[in-house]
C-alpha cells in the first residue's frame, strides 16, 4: 500500500527532545474539555524603562478559551475603567500607555488569573518597578597629597540606581585608567592604590556610573592626586604640610609588609544564594606590591565553576551550591612577608523544586496524587489553593485530603475538574505552580503523525515516538514488522510516554515498527519505521603540516559515508570559517593553501555534515621561514686583540635557530668586504672574538635555520685596533731557478689585515746550502718574488722571507731549500746494449749520465728507436719512430709491439726539466721471425657441380720466410652439420688450386692460413656452394610463376565450380554424382613433392631464414669473398670446443648455430629448397 511517509531524524537533539517528552506533563488535546493553564507570563521582578509603555504578559489556554482578570497590591484592578490600560483581545496581556503620564503611577504587585468553566489559574506576582538613574550629588574635591609609597583610596560612591550602575574609571580623554596588580577597581567602584608612585600624579581621576536600562552614563567631579617626593622637600616645608589639613595619609612610605585594605580585620562573613554568583574580594597594600592568592580551608575550590579577576584579587563562583559554602583563605604576599584573611561564606537558598505538580487526567472513580515537593534555606512554608482560593477556604470536598506538601483526590467523579496552585515561600523568595485534575472519559488516540520515517546512524539510540492520550491513561504496545511478540526486552524500551528506545541501533534494527494504544474504551494504532544508516567517517585525516613562507600546504580530508546521505565538506580554521582569500582552494576531499604567509598558521578542521552526523578531523599548519636578523649589537670587555659581541635574536619563524655567523669588514684594508668570522651555537647570544691589530672593524651577525640565513643584521659600531708587528711571516715561499743563472725567490703575500701595521715590506735571505758563507738578503715591499742573479747552475739554496713593518720584525722564519736554474744535459747514455726477448719484445739497457752532466732535476730517460725494414727485403723502408721515456733514474727497460724478422735501430737521451741531452750513438739490433699473418684474400671461382677455384693471396706481413699454405675444407649438410674435414698443402710460391670431386648443390666452409718455420698463422674461413645438375634445374623450376600452370589452375577451378552446382542441382532432383572420381581424373602430377635417390634431396636448409652460415656472402659475380670479421670453427661449435689438433687436423661438432648475418635483409618464410639455394647465387 502507498503510503506517505514524514521523515523524522534521530539525532542528539531528538534524544533531548524525547527524554523531555518522557518527563513533561501529559498534553491534553485542546479539542477537549481542560481548565486553564498559564502559558506565558512576565518575570517576577520587572524593571521597566519609563520612556516605554509597559507591557505586562499573561497567556493561558483551555477548552473553553479562559477569560482573564488582574488584581494590582492584592486589590481587584479594573482595567476597563482605566483609559490608559488595554488588555488584549483573547489574551490577559496588558499594555499601559504611560505618555503624558509617570511610570511610578503604575508600580506595585500584579497578579493574572485564567478561567473557565473547569477551573481558574493564576500567575506570579509580578512586581513593577520604573528603572532610575539618580544624579551625582555635586560636591567639591579638594586635592589628595600623599607621599609616595603609600597606600591610596579613591571612593566613587555612585548613587544607589535601579538596577545597580556598572562602574568604570576613565580620564578627561574618556580612556580608561589603566589598572595592574598594584591599581585596581574594586567591587564597590572604589579604586584602590596598594602604594602610589610619582606617574600617579594626575588631576583627572574620574568615577562614571552607567545604567544598563535608561542606556545614561554620569560623571562624579575629576579627584587630583599629587604624590610628593618627601626625601626632596625641606624638612620644614615638609612639617608645615603635615601640620596643615592633614593633607598626608599617615602610613609608612618605605618597604612594608602586605596588610589588607578591604576586608578589614582577619576575618569577615559573606552570605550567598543557591544558582547565585558568589564574589570574594580581597585588596592588599603594601611594598613591593603584593600578590594575592585564593585556597579553601575546607575543600578544593571548584575549578569548573571558578574564576579569578580583577589580578587575582577577587574570587568568582558561578552557579553557587551548598557545597561552597566554608572558609575562603586569601594571601597577600611580597619579599617581606604575607597577611592572610578569611572569609566564611553561607550559602542560603530560596525555594526550588524537586518536583512540582503535574496536571493529571483522571477518568471518573480514579485516584490521583499532586506533590509539590521544594526544598530551600530555610525551609520553605507550603500553601495549598484550589481555583485561587486557599484551599481552607474553599468548600470541603470529601474527596480530596491534603497532607502538607501533597494532594491526594479519590474517587473523582465527572465535574470536579479543578486548577490547584501551590505555593512554597521563604524569607528568600516563593515558587508558585499550576496543575490542574481534569475529569475525562476519552478514548485512546495517537497524536505522532502516521507514517514517520526515523533516520539513526549505527550503534546510536534510536528513538521511535508514539503520543496518545486517552482517560483512562492508554496501555502501549509495540510490534516490528509481521512480528506478533511485543517489543518488551532487549534491545528494547518502552518509556512511560510510549516511546520506543533502541539503545544501539543496527541495520537489522531497520524496518516498520507498529504502536498500539489502548484502553477500556477503545484502542488506536499507528505505523512508524526506522532506517539505519552508517556513519561518516574520516579515513584520511589531515596532517600536521610545516611549511615554508610562500610555499603551498595541502590538507588532505577522505570520507567515508551512508550513499543514501548527502555530505556537506566544510573547512575551518581555529573554529572559524576560513578566510575570505582566493589562494584557499577547497576541492572535493582536500584543502590548498597556496602561498602561505605567518597569518596563515593555526588549526585546519575538515568537518563532514551529513543530516543525522559529522565527523571531523584538525591538523595544525605550521610557517617557517628564515629568521629575523639579530639586533642591539653590543661591544664589550674590549681588549688590544679581543672583543665580546653580544646581540638579541630575532624572531625564529618557528624554525628554530640552529647557529650564529658573526661577520667583520675591514675598514682600513677592504672597505665593503664582509668575511666569516666565528660561528656560535644558536642557543647563544654573546661572541668572543679575537681580532688582528692595525684593523678597522664593524661587527654583524646572521641567525641560520632550518629554512636557511636570515638577512645580517645592522653592523656594530666601528672598533679599532692598535698597529703592531707582524705575527705571520709569508706562505708558500718557494726557490726555483728560470735561468741557469739565477734563483727566483716567490711567497704569498699577506694580506692587509695580517699585515698589523703601516710600511709593511718583506726581508728576503738566501745563501747556498751545504756551503760555509754567511745569508745574504733583500728588502723589498709590494711584492711576491725576488730575483738573484749569477748562481751556478742547479745548486741546492736555503732561502727565507720574514715580515717587516714600522713597528717591528715578524717572527723567525723557516728556510726552505730551493734550486738554482737548470740547463740541458752535456752528455749521452753509454754502454747501449739490447737483449732480443722474442719477435715482439726486446730489453735496453745503459749506463746513467753522471749527476753533474744532467745539470738539473733528472726526470728520465728517452728511448727512440723505429723499424728500418723487413729483414726479407733489401731495400730500407723506415717506419715512423716510436719514443719511450722511463722516469726516474733508470738503466733498463723494455720495448714491447716489435716487430718479427725485422731490422731495428734505437737511441737514448737523458731529460731534465731544461729540456732533453744529446743521443747515444745509434744501436741496431734484429728481431727474429714469428708465425705469419693472414693471407691477404680467399676468393672462391668458377663453382660447378662437382669442382671449383680456390685463389688467395700471401700475407701482407710473413714475419719470416713463408714455408707453405694449409687448406681445411668439409661439407655443411641440411641440420647444419659439419663432415669430415679434406687437407691440403701448398708451397709458398702457389696461388690457385682447383678442387674437384666435390658433390653437386653441396655448401663447403674452407679454412686457410699461412706457415713460416715458427708455426701456422691465423686462419681466414669462406662458403661456397656447388651448383645442381642441369636437369634437375629444370624439374625444379618454380611452377607458381609459369603461364601455363596458372591458367591450368583456373581451368580446374572454373571446372570444379561447375560440377559442383550440377551436383547441387543433381542432388535436389535426387539424382547422384560421382564428383571424387572427377576430382581424381583431374589431379596435378605437378605438385607431388620431389625426392632425390636417397628421399633426402630437399631437407637442407641453414637457417629459417635462408641465410648463409656466418662469414659467408653471396657476391652477384659468384665467388665468395671472405667476411671483414674474423671467423673459425670456433663460432661453429659449442662453448667454443672446436679446434685443431696438434697434426693440424679437426675436430669438434659442426653444431649448427643460428645467426643472422646482418648483411642480409631477405628473411623470406618461404619453406627452403634446393632452387632457391641455387638461386641465391645466381
Amino acid at each position: 500500500m502507498d503510503r506517505k511517509r514524514k521523515w523524522v531524524l534521530s539525532s542528539g537533539a531528538l534524544l533531548v527532545l524525547f527524554l523531555g517528552c518522557m518527563t513533561t506533563a501529559l498534553e491534553v488535546p485542546l479539542d477537549l474539555p481542560q481548565p486553564p493553564t498559564i502559558t506565558h507570563q512576565s518575570p517576577k521582578d520587572f524593571i521597566i524603562d519609563p520612556r516605554e509603555n509597559i507591557l505586562i504578559y499573561c497567556e493561558a489556554k483551555g477548552k473553553p478559551h479562559p477569560s482573564f482578570s488582574w488584581t494590582r497590591n492584592g486589590t481587584h484592578f479594573d482595567v476597563e475603567k482605566d483609559s490608559k490600560v488595554l488588555m488584549k483581545p483573547s489574551s490577559g496581556t496588558l499594555v499601559i500607555d504611560i505618555s503624558g503620564e509617570k511610570a511610578e503611577a503604575y508600580e506595585g504587585i500584579y497578579q493574572c488569573t485564567a478561567r473557565n468553566e473547569h477551573g481558574t489559574a493564576v500567575s506570579n506576582n509580578i512586581f513593577i518597578r520604573q528603572s532610575r538613574s539618580p544624579l551625582w550629588s555635586k560636591e567639591r574635591k579638594e586635592a589628595i597629597m600623599v607621599q609616595v609609597g603609600v597606600s591610596l583610596v579613591l571612593q566613587c560612591g555612585p548613587p544607589a540606581g535601579l538596577p545597580p550602575p556598572i562602574i568604570f574609571w576613565m580620564d578627561n580623554n574618556f580612556q580608561r585608567l589603566p589598572q595592574n596588580t598594584r591599581v585596581s577597581q574594586a567591587l564597590n567602584g572604589d579604586l584602590y592604590f596598594s602604594n602610589v608612585l610619582l606617574d600617579d600624579t594626575r588631576n583627572d581621576y574620574i568615577c562614571y556610573a552607567r545604567f544598563p536600562h535608561t542606556q545614561t552614563i554620569q560623571q562624579k567631579q575629576p579627584i587630583t592626586v599629587k604624590v610628593l617626593d618627601m626625601d626632596a622637600i625641606n624638612e620644614t616645608v615638609a612639617a608645615l604640610y603635615n601640620y596643615t589639613n592633614n593633607l598626608f595619609v599617615d602610613s609608612p612610605s618605605g618597604e612594608r609588609r602586605p596588610s589588607f585594605m578591604a576586608p578589614l580585620g582577619r576575618s569577615s562573613t559573606q552570605m550567598a544564594l543557591r544558582g547565585g554568583v558568589l564574589e570574594l574580594e580581597c585588596i592588599a597594600e603594601g611594598l613591593p606590591t603584593p600578590e594575592v592568592s585564593w585556597y579553601k580551608e575546607s575543600g578544593d575550590l571548584p575549578s569548573s565553576r571558578m574564576s579569578f579577576h580583577n589580578f587575582q584579587k577577587t574570587l568568582k563562583i558561578a552557579d553557587v551550591m551548598e557545597a561552597d559554602a566554608g572558609d575562603y583563605r586569601c594571601t597577600a604576599k611580597n619579599s617581606l612577608g604575607s597577611a592572610h584573611h578569611t572569609i566564611k561564606v553561607n550559602v542560603k537558598a530560596a525555594p526550588f523544586w524537586i518536583s512540582a505538580p503535574r496536571n493529571l487526567i483522571l477518568a471518573p472513580k480514579e485516584t490521583g496524587i499532586l506533590t509539590c515537593r521544594v526544598s530551600g534555606d530555610p525551609k520553605p512554608q507550603i500553601a495549598w489553593s484550589v481555583n485561587g482560593v486557599p484551599i481552607k477556604d474553599s468548600p470541603k470536598d470529601t474527596s480530596r485530603k491534603v497532607e502538607d506538601d501533597t494532594v491526594i483526590l479519590s474517587d473523582v467523579q465527572t465535574g470536579s475538574s479543578a486548577v490547584y496552585q501551590c505555593n512554597a515561600s521563604n524569607e528568600f523568595g516563593y515558587l508558585l505552580a499550576n496543575a490542574f485534575v481534569n475529569v475525562l472519559a476519552e478514548a485512546p488516540r495517537v497524536l505522532t503523525p502516521p507514517n514517520n520515517v526515523y533516520q539513526v546512524i549505527t550503534n546510536n539510540p534510536a528513538f521511535l515516538d508514539c503520543a496518545s492520550f486517552g482517560s483512562p491513561i492508554p496501555t502501549i504496545t509495540w510490534f516490528k514488522d509481521s512480528q506478533t511478540s511485543i517489543l518488551n526486552r532487549d534491545p528494547y524500551v518502552i518509556h512511560n510516554n510510549g516511546t520506543l528506545e533502541i539503545n544501539v541501533a543496527q541495520s537489522l534494527n531497520s524496518g516498520k515498527y507498529t504502536c498500539i494504544a489502548s484502553n477500556n474504551l477503545g484502542t488506536r494504532e499507528n505505523h512508524v519505521y526506522l532506517e539505519v544508516k552508517e556513519p561518516t567517517r574520516i579515513l584520511a585525516q589531515p596532517e600536521y603540516m610545516v611549511v615554508q613562507r610562500n610555499r603551498k600546504a595541502v590538507f588532505e580530508c577522505k570520507v567515508k559515508h551512508d550513499p543514501t546521505l548527502i555530505p556537506t565538506m566544510n573547512w575551518l580554521k581555529d573554529n572559524g570559517e576560513l578566510p575570505d582569500d582566493e589562494r584557499f582552494l577547497v576541492d572535493t576531499d582536500s584543502l590548498t593553501i597556496n602561498e602561505v604567509t605567518e597569518e596563515d598558521e593555526g588549526t585546519y578542521t575538515c568537518v563532514m555534515n551529513t543530516t543525522l552526523d559529522q565527523d571531523s578531523a584538525s591538523a595544525m599548519l605550521t610557517v617557517v621561514e628564515e629568521p629575523d636578523p639579530p639586533t642591539d649589537l653590543e661591544l664589550t670587555d674590549q681588549r688590544e686583540r679581543s672583543v665580546q659581541l653580544t646581540w638579541i635574536p630575532g624572531d625564529e619563524h618557528n624554525s628554530p635557530t640552529q647557529k650564529f655567523l658573526v661577520q667583520y669588514e675591514d675598514l682600513l684594508h677592504q672597505a665593503g668586504v664582509w668575511h666569516n668570522l666565528t660561528e656560535e651555537e644558536g642557543t647563544k647570544t654573546t661572541a668572543h672574538l679575537d681580532l688582528s691589530p692595525y684593523a678597522y672593524y664593524s661587527f654583524r651577525v646572521l641567525a641560520v635555520n632550518h629554512v636557511g640565513y636570515s638577512q645580517p643584521s645592522q653592523p656594530s659600531r666601528q672598533y679599532r685596533t692598535n698597529p703592531a708587528a707582524p705575527d705571520v711571516n709569508p706562505t708558500d715561499v718557494h726557490g726555483v731557478g728560470t735561468e741557469h743563472n739565477n734563483l727566483v725567490i716567490s711567497w704569498k703575500e699577506l694580506t692587509g689585515l695580517q699585515s698589523n701595521g703601516p710600511g709593511l715590506q718583506y726581508k728576503v735571505n738566501w745563501r747556498q746550502k751545504d756551503v760555509e758563507e754567511d745569508w745574504l738578503s733583500e728588502t723589498v715591499a709590494n711584492a711576491s718574488k725576488y730575483v738573484v742573479s749569477g748562481t751556478p747552475t742547479f745548486v741546492p739554496y736555503e732561502v727565507k722571507v720574514q715580515a717587516v713593518n714600522d713597528y717591528g720584525n715578524g717572527p723567525a722564519p723557516e728556510a726552505v731549500v730551493g734550486y738554482s736554474g737548470e740547463d740541458v744535459p752535456m752528455s749521452a747514455p753509454e754502454s747501449v746494449q739490447v737483449l732480443v726477448q722474442n719477435g715482439t719484445l726486446a730489453e735496453v739497457h745503459w749506463e746513467p749520465v753522471l749527476t753533474s752532466m744532467v745539470r738539473g732535476r733528472l726526470q728520465g730517460y728517452k728511448v727512440s728507436y723505429w723499424r728500418e725494414r723487413s729483414l726479407h727485403q733489401a731495400e730500407a723502408q723506415q717506419e715512423e719512430q716510436q719514443v719511450l721515456l722511463f722516469s726516474g733514474n733508470r738503466t733498463d727497460g723494455r720495448l714491447p709491439g716489435l716487430k718479427p724478422y725485422s731490422l731495428y735501430t734505437l737511441n737514448i737521451r737523458v731529460v731534465n726539466g731544461k729540456g732533453e741531452g744529446p743521443p747515444s750513438p745509434n744501436h741496431n739490433f734484429e728481431t727474429p721471425e714469428g708465425v705469419p699473418g693472414p693471407p691477404s684474400f680467399l676468393r672462391i671461382k668458377n663453382t660447378d657441380m662437382d669442382s671449383l677455384t680456390l685463389e688467395w693471396g700471401p700475407p701482407q706481413d710473413n714475419n719470416g720466410r713463408l714455408t707453405g699454405y694449409t687448406l681445411k675444407y668439409q661439407p655443411v649438410n641440411s641440420s647444419n652439420e659439419l663432415g669430415p674435414v679434406e687437407e691440403m698443402m701448398f708451397p709458398a710460391n702457389e696461388t690457385t688450386v682447383i678442387l674437384a670431386d666435390l658433390k653437386y648443390s653441396t655448401r663447403y666452409k674452407f679454412y686457410f692460413n699461412a706457415k713460416t718455420i715458427k708455426g701456422s698463422g691465423p686462419t681466414i674461413t669462406e662458403e661456397a656452394v656447388t651448383i645442381m645438375d642441369e636437369a634437375m634445374k629444370s624439374d625444379q623450376v618454380d611452377l607458381a610463376t609459369q603461364g601455363w600452370f596458372i591458367g591450368l589452375m583456373c581451368a580446374i577451378a572454373l571446372l570444379i565450380l561447375v560440377l559442383l552446382i550440377i551436383c547441387f542441382i543433381k542432388r535436389n532432383k535426387g539424382g547422384k554424382y560421382p564428383v571424387k572420381e572427377k576430382e581424381d581424373a583431374h589431379q596435378d602430377p605437378e605438385i607431388q613433392p620431389m625426392k632425390d635417390d636417397d628421399g633426402t634431396f630437399g631437407e637442407y636448409s641453414d637457417t629459417e631464414d635462408h641465410k648463409p652460415l656466418k662469414g659467408s656472402r653471396t657476391p652477384s659475380n659468384g665467388t665468395v669473398k671472405r667476411d671483414d670479421s674474423d671467423d673459425s670453427l670456433v663460432d661453429y661449435g659449442e662453448g667454443g670446443d672446436g679446434q685443431f689438433n696438434e697434426d693440424g687436423s679437426f675436430i669438434g661438432q659442426y653444431s649448427g648455430k643460428k645467426e643472422k648475418d646482418t648483411h642480409e635483409g631477405n628473411e623470406s618464410s618461404e619453406a627452403p629448397s634446393p632452387v632457391n639455394a641455387m638461386n641465391s647465387f645466381v
